[in-house]
């Protein structure tokens, strides 16, 4: 009933808007420096922040922001949304293996970073575990934004770490000015025999009606790593444990020995994905209305965690995932002294996938339906004032079924009103967000299942506030508070049983509370000729932060983890920058960096796990009209600030190089970008992936990838 209600409000607003005879380009449109309004090639400049109500410049945003597009957004593409943000400043990833990796911001990840595409969340069960890959895909993907802060109390409470939104055109914004327009891009990548390519088409029907059309195709083979699967604990634990295999585990072919001589290639870790996608969209010179479907495929191997002790079970399950998926936007400028913009955004989906055993049977599958819907209004600027406001409603309907099920059937629903408003006096912006939740969650349990049953109800008020000021020059040094309150999700509340995707006995507590916490962060931005300087540092104090911890036993064969609460403290840095060395004609010599840090501690308990480690990396690059060429080296610290039953992490250094060539110069449409990645072959463990032990990164990888737009 409650969707059916959403869909159909919606419908009838969508429907409604072209009556009204305006429909709207993106605000990013109008900006003063963005592109010309109709231009289809043209995108917003790395300055203009798409993702709010109304577009803001980069400068002036009060915590830390990263824009990934272009020709960066090509050498960046991965198959996963988590590492091809992973080189970003405060970004890490999951990495559950090759292919399903989420990212983590600032340390915080799954139910605290929601993943968007174009401005609706990705409506799939990747933030339930991390073996759950996200049904958002980086081949078609236009640009990526990744905002903490103020901004993120507009997407809901799930974003009290942030955001992370992928932006596509499969609903089209501008009219093509030719016949038929056409983006396509191949990729060959050698760590996993990578081959992927994906195609969109635009075409103009009218001069007002374009459709839309795209299509993808990923295949990769085991990935090849640059040592043994297992760290070198996890080695020293199966080879004190060889010859002891319980009668269980030799009956099943364990051999501890063998596992730790595992070595060069990643087992269970190829996968497949394909993709379909159509748009149509409306698009007058005020105002856009458009309707767009898409279908994702997907079959992948999730990595083994392999027994080192007795007692301990190894699967190696299989994941297959298919998502269909509904949206619609409209956008309609008014013109009015009271409202400029009044924009909806609507998206509804149904997500099923299967995990196979190895003969090929259904273990535990998963059923998910969700529905997410916003209305935003954007005042008319009044002189220095000017804001926006807006409702959010979000559903889902989650059950597992199977022997392996770890949570009930439930339900969630989510009602939220949100505000953001600026004052904008030149050498001095003010701005705050407030944002109220209305969530409930229940679990309806079959009568076989020995899960709670019942309901819960969350009130979460959010709010922000901060100001910033232009120093000399570009220099802007802003600050901002922020409190922010979330109602935990459903596999916090009432997790209880064996997960072999994770290959994790999960247990979580019906009696949590809301999990709160105050922030501070400051930036500082700024340059002259020639460079430019970012720098991030904040702190937050959580009450009622959930996480879990591995308690030590052993249920089914499977290490018991424990979700709990406590009061939790975090703080870090994260700074980049860039420097022009040198001009040759047209050719110049930069030098770019970036760090990033982050410390998280729980009262009574210690470390938070699964925080990543102090990163440096830093590159020197040749950028011309038709060719840049870089170099970069990453360094990763160890991680020995540890939980109880977690293990430390190495540190590692990665040598990347890459080279950018565009035959005909930027104005012309054909581009191939050729990277050189991890080209020592080290070793390389992230710390935040629960899998860290049983599946390093790739080993030395050989990109190439053609990109074309015409």
């Amino acid at each position: 009933m409650r969707r059916t209600f959403l869909l159909s409000s919606c419908a009838i607003l969508l429907a409604a808007m072209p009556a009204t005879g305006a429909l709207a380009a993106d605000d990013a449109a109008a900006a003063a420096d963005a592109p010309a309004q109709g231009d289809f090639h043209a995108t917003a400049p790395n300055e203009i922040i798409v993702t709010a109500p109304f577009a803001r410049d980069r400068q002036d945003l009060l915590s830390g922001v990263a824009v990934v597009q272009g020709a960066e957004l090509t050498q960046a593409t991965r198959p996963t949304i988590g590492e091809t943000l992973s080189r970003t400043p405060g970004v890490s990833a999951t990495s559950f293996g090759p292919n399903a990796s989420r990212p983590v911001l600032r340390g915080l990840q799954g139910e605290r970073v929601r993943v968007l595409t174009d401005g609706i969340g990705s409506i799939d069960v990747s933030n339930t575990s991390v073996d759950h890959a996200v049904v958002v895909n980086p081949l078609l993907a236009e640009r990526v934004e990744v905002l903490r802060g103020p901004e993120s109390l507009l997407y809901g409470s799930s974003a009290i770490g942030g955001v992370v939104n992928v932006i596509d055109k499969r609903i089209p914004r501008a009219v093509p000015s030719e016949p038929v327009h056409i983006d396509a891009i191949a990729t060959y990548g050698s760590a996993a025999n990578e081959r992927s390519g994906g195609a969109a088409v635009d075409m103009p029907v009218t001069d007002k009606i374009v459709v839309h059309a795209d299509a993808s195709y990923l295949k990769t083979g085991d990935l090849e790593i640059g040592g043994h699967v297992l760290s070198p604990s996890a080695r020293a634990q199966a080879l004190a444990n060889a010859g002891k295999e319980d009668d269980d585990q030799v009956a099943d072919g364990i051999d501890f020995a063998a596992n730790a001589a595992l070595k060069g290639t990643l087992p269970n870790s190829a996968s497949k994905t394909w993709t379909v996608g159509a748009g149509a969209a409306i698009i007058t010179d005020t105002g856009n209305f458009g309707l767009s479907y898409s279908h994702y495929d997907s079959l992948y191997g999730v990595p083994i965690r392999f027994a080192t002790a007795p007692g301990q079970e190894q699967e190696a399950p299989r994941i297959s995932l298919v998502q269909n998926r509904w949206d619609g936007r409209a956008e309609v400028q008014t013109g009015g002294d009271i409202l400029q913009t009044i924009r909806a955004r609507v998206g509804y989906a149904t997500y099923r996938h299967f995990e196979l055993e190895e003969d090929g049977s259904v273990g535990t599958a998963f059923y998910n339906q969700g529905a997410e819907g916003r209305l935003e209004l954007v005042q008319a600027d009044h002189g220095v004032w000017k804001g926006a406001s807006g409702v959010q409603y979000f559903s889902r309907d989650f059950d597992v079924v199977g022997d392996e099920a770890f949570l009930p059937a439930n339900s969630t629903e989510q009602l939220g009103l949100f505000t953001s408003q600026q004052l904008d006096f030149g050498a001095l912006k003010v701005e705050g967000a407030a944002r109220f939740e209305h969530s409930n969650v229940s679990a309806s349990p079959r009568p076989d299942q020995d899960f709670f049953k019942g309901e819960r109800s969350f009130n979460a008020f959010s709010f922000s506030a901060g100001a910033s000021y232009g120093l000399s020059g570009t220099w802007r040094l802003g600050a901002n508070l922020m409190r922010a309150v979330r109602a935990p999700s459903a596999e916090e509340l009432f997790a209880n049983g064996p997960h072999a995707g994770t290959e994790a006995f999960e247990i979580g507590n019906p009696d949590f509370k809301l999990e709160k916490s105050w922030g501070l962060e400051a930036v500082l931005r700024g340059g002259g000729p020639g460079y430019h300087i970012e720098l991030s540092v904040y702190h937050n104090w959580f009450d009622n932060y959930i996480f879990d911890t591995q308690t030590g036993a052993i249920e089914d064969g499977l290490p018991v983890y424990q979700s709990k609460q406590g009061k939790v403290r975090f703080y870090g840095f994260e700074a980049q920058g860039n420097v022009t060395l040198a001009e040759f004609g047209s050719v110049k010599l930069v030098a770019d960096g970036l760090a990033d840090y982050v410390h998280a501690n729980i009262s009574d308990v210690g470390p938070v796990p699964r925080i990543p480690p102090l990163r440096v990396l830093g590159g020197v690059a040749l950028q011309g009209t038709k060719l840049d060429a870089r170099a970069e080296v990453e360094w990763s610290d160890k991680q020995d600030r540890i939980q109880a039953f977690e293990t430390p992490t190495d540190s590692f250094t990665v040598v990347n190089a890459e080279l950018n060539i565009r035959p005909w110069g930027a104005e012309r449409p054909l581009s191939f970008a050729l990277s050189a990645n991890n080209i020592f072959d080290v070793v390389a463990r992230r710390h935040a992936s629960f899998l860290k032990d049983f599946a390093p990164l790739a080993g030395r990888d050989l990109r190439i990838t053609a990109r074309a737009a015409f």
